[in-house]
């Protein structure tokens, strides 16, 4: 039996809680706190206008993939304030799913960025909100500026199969960037 750690990162309300609890085997672990007069002009949540809850710490979900193979989810809270949090949820990780809402591009690139400087293996995982997606991923790729080798796909943060399935797909990215190359030295 092996296991991995698996960060699952992205903006403010994009559905990195929804996505651990919808393919979590265990109860998912959450630090989901309501949202109070406090977090006015501290966190923007004009976007996510039905948004009452955020993540104040992580969330925490586990996987059985096959016999030999076992994830586990870590979830990053998705405000600024909070991303001091980020390098130890990264510690031991094999790799990252970046969740991307295409109305809010923009809040992917901080996660993007923490990846790549850490040289973390990440994909891009496009939540499509209400079944949906908004823009093709080529123009996705394009407009975050993602290298070929990074694989962009689409997924529903609520659905179990197509969480999991983007999880594979992780792994599976994973364990090609481990494989020596046809003529590398061994």
């Amino acid at each position: 039996m092996t296991s991995a750690k698996i960060v699952i990162a992205g903006g403010f309300g994009v559905g990195k809680t929804t996505l651990v609890g919808s393919v979590s085997e265990i109860t998912p672990l959450t630090t989901e706190a309501i949202m109070t007069s406090a977090s006015v002009g501290v966190d923007d949540n004009k976007d996510v206008p039905g948004k009452t809850t955020t993540t104040v710490a992580m969330d925490f979900g586990r996987i059985t993939i096959d016999r030999d193979l076992i994830l586990y989810l870590f979830g990053t809270p998705g405000q600024t304030r909070f991303w001091f949090m980020w390098d130890e949820l990264v510690r031991g990780a094999i790799g990252a799913v970046v969740l991307v809402d295409t109305r809010r591009l923009a809040d992917c690139f901080a996660a993007i960025d923490f990846f790549e400087h850490r040289r973390l293996p990440y994909l891009i995982a496009v939540n499509c909100f209400d079944g949906q997606n908004f823009h093709e991923l080529q123009d996705v790729r394009e407009a975050l500026a993602i290298p070929d080798d990074i694989p962009v796909i689409s997924t529903d943060a609520r659905s179990r199969e197509s969480t999991k399935q983007t999880l594979i797909t992780l792994v599976e990215y994973v364990l090609s960037m481990r494989k020596p190359r046809a003529g590398a030295p061994v």
